[in-house]
């Protein structure tokens, strides 16, 4: 069953506005290397099973379109971790509706 719901850019710059969400990037270091939604950390969807994190806290999970992100929330969800949602159409969404993206710390 998923519990995990999908969010488009607009509901992320809304909630990165109040303040109360964790924005996680799970494409390859080569990917991130290109830049990344401000405020974002790096987690590589191959070791989302092995981080040791609270996944109750509202987190927003990205990719390049959204296919990864989605993998990333339904595996996070199965787990029984509430809170997760996907950025329908990933990264590439952010960049088409002009949103600038950043570097990693």
């Amino acid at each position: 069953m998923m519990s995990f719901s999908n969010i488009d850019v607009a509901g992320l710059l809304e909630l990165q506005n109040s303040g109360g969400v964790r924005l996680v990037d799970v494409r390859t270091d080569a990917e991130v290397s290109r830049g990344v939604i401000p405020g974002a950390i790096h987690i590589p969807l191959h070791l989302i099973p092995l981080t040791e994190m609270d996944w109750n806290i509202p987190t927003v999970i990205y990719c390049q379109s959204g296919g990864r992100s989605g993998q990333a929330c339904s595996f996070l969800s199965a787990k029984g971790w509430n809170g997760l949602s996907n950025l329908q159409g990933g990264i590439l969404a952010w960049v088409a509706s002009g949103n600038a993206l950043s570097r990693l710390a």
